[in-house]
């Protein structure tokens, strides 16, 4: 994946917990080739890498209610060692206080009730396809 990454093989990358994530140009050009419409699920430093590409997505962020609703709901699952919780902890911080600059992101979504965020979701997405649906008969 390195190489990949010093080939610009990759519109996002990033590093957490050791491991390396990313998205392949291939990847979204593929879905891209295909007239669907691709969502990836990055942090907020593939978000800014992102935004350095030719796409022209729609950037949107789906936050808990508050830091402690997000650490009760990590610990509910019962998935994490105490040192990865922390890390995602963390990192959730850090990507909730960037994600309030401005520009950033196009909506935020506040996860405090799942029907009403997905519902919120799925209005954005809906609109989304519409506007694609539309340039594609142009």
């Amino acid at each position: 994946m390195t190489e990949g990454i010093a080939n610009g093989e990759f519109i996002e990358n990033a590093e957490f917990s050791g491991n390396m994530y990313g998205t392949s140009k291939a990847s979204v050009q593929d879905v891209q080739a295909k007239n669907l419409i691709c969502i990836l699920d990055v942090d907020i430093q593939g978000v800014k890498n992102i935004k350095k590409t030719d796409l022209n997505p729609i950037y949107v962020s789906i936050q808990p209610p508050s830091m402690q609703i997000l650490e009760q709901r990590l610990r509910d699952r019962q998935t994490e060692t105490e040192e990865s919780l922390q890390k995602r902890l963390e990192a959730a911080r850090l990507d909730m206080e960037l994600s309030k600059e401005p520009g950033i992101f196009d909506l935020v979504i506040i996860n405090d009730n799942l029907e009403d965020a997905y519902g919120k979701l799925k209005d954005v997405l809906v609109d989304e396809i519409a506007k694609v649906q539309e340039a594609n008969k142009s």
